[in-house]
């Protein structure tokens, strides 16, 4: 072979399979050249060893969806630049292999205020971002929050229903003390943006502000800066 060649042709030859089927080995990280896992079908080859893992499945590449543990005082798109392969987390039970490919367009449908932490939901798939968008009103977030400062009388009842913003009385939530600096907040129809505005309403100023939950799909373990896949069995 004297001139180089798209890897998909190489592939249908090796796996004597269509240029479709090839393509889609290449696309789920099933090919490596020389060793190392190549994903794009047109990559050219010349002499380089080609080899399909003997496990390779022939199935098209789905859309992506996964959960970050936003670090405090970054941007959705700062804590996008974190979803790469070395900080996928070790105990992530989904199932799903790690492409590149899932690393791109990429939308955050409950995004997080840049000063809050915790989990932020990352999806490729039309599907659950119009479920998380048309929906969000339906999803429970819950919220820890660490505040100082002295709380009105009455305050505990007003976050839970009474406050008015805007000429707008915001909706009924769950609001509780978990010690005497944190409360948990477990709200719908309100954004977590609006929580520090709450909190002031009622005397008391916001240190911090951890998502740990939103619907069912819970941050677990998950560290600073980690991300996991959810699994096409996780529901919100």
């Amino acid at each position: 072979m004297t001139e180089p060649v798209r890897l998909a042709k190489r592939v249908a030859a090796l796996a004597q399979c269509s240029r479709r089927e090839a393509e889609m080995y290449i696309e789920g990280g099933w090919v490596r050249v020389d060793g190392v896992t190549v994903e794009e079908p047109q990559f050219k080859v010349l002499d380089q060893h080609v080899e399909i893992d003997p496990d390779a499945r022939l199935e098209a590449a789905e859309p992506a969806t996964l959960v970050l543990h936003k670090p405090a005082g970054m941007s959705i798109d700062e804590a996008r630049a974190l979803i790469r392969i070395e900080n996928h987390a070790a105990d992530d039970t989904s199932g799903v292999r790690a492409l590149k490919r899932h690393f791109a367009r990429l939308e955050s449908p409950l995004p997080l205020p840049d000063k809050a932490s915790g989990l932020v939901v990352f999806t490729q798939d039309w599907r659950v971002k119009r479920r998380l968008e048309e929906d969000a009103d339906r999803i429970e977030q819950e919220l820890v929050v660490e505040v100082a400062g002295k709380l009105a009388p009455n305050g505990l009842a007003l976050l839970n229903h009474g406050l008015s913003f805007d000429h707008y009385a915001l909706p009924p939530i769950k609001v509780s003390w978990l010690n005497e600096h944190n409360l948990r907040f477990a709200l719908k129809r309100i954004s977590p943006d609006k929580v520090e505005r709450m909190c002031n309403a009622v005397g008391l100023t916001v240190l911090a502000i951890k998502r740990l939950r939103v619907g069912r799909i819970p941050m677990s373990r998950l560290q600073p800066g980690q991300w996991r896949y959810l699994a096409s069995t996780d529901r919100f």
